[in-house]
C-alpha cells in the first residue's frame, strides 16, 4: 500500500470539478509514488511518461472519500542492454486499477492496487 497527500482533491470535495481535480493531482505523481510497477502485466519496468487517470467511482463516508481509478501508463521490457541484445526497447501500454481512501481531515490517502 502506498500513501499520498491529496490536498487539492480534498479541497475540491463537494464541487462539480472534484473528479477533474483528483485526476489531475494523481497524474502529477511518479511511478515510484503509485503502485504502477506492481500493476504491470506485459512489461517489466514502468515509465513516468503517458500517465492518464480515469475516475471510475467515488463514494463518501464520515471519515473518508473512497475513489476507484483506472490508470493508463507505459512500460518497457528491459533487456540486458548489451551491444548484441536483439530485444528492442518498445513501450508497452499498461493499465491497472487502484482504490483510494482520502482522509477527510488530513488529505492522507492510501492507494491500494486492485486485482
Amino acid at each position: 500500500m502506498k500513501t499520498l497527500l491529496l490536498t487539492h482533491a480534498l479541497g475540491a470535495w463537494g464541487r462539480p470539478d472534484f473528479e477533474d481535480v483528483l485526476k489531475r493531482e494523481l497524474e502529477q505523481f511518479s511511478v515510484d509514488q503509485l503502485p504502477l510497477q506492481q500493476g504491470m502485466t506485459t512489461g517489466s519496468h514502468a515509465l513516468d511518461t503517458n500517465l492518464t487517470v480515469m475516475i471510475l467511482r467515488v463514494r463518501e463516508s464520515e471519515t473518508c472519500i473512497r475513489a476507484r481509478a483506472g490508470i493508463f501508463y507505459t512500460g518497457v521490457v528491459a533487456g540486458c542492454n548489451c551491444a548484441d541484445d536483439p530485444t528492442p526497447v518498445d513501450e508497452q501500454s499498461e493499465y491497472c486499477e487502484v482504490e483510494l481512501q482520502i482522509d477527510r481531515q488530513t488529505a492522507e490517502t492510501s492507494v491500494v492496487l486492485l486485482d
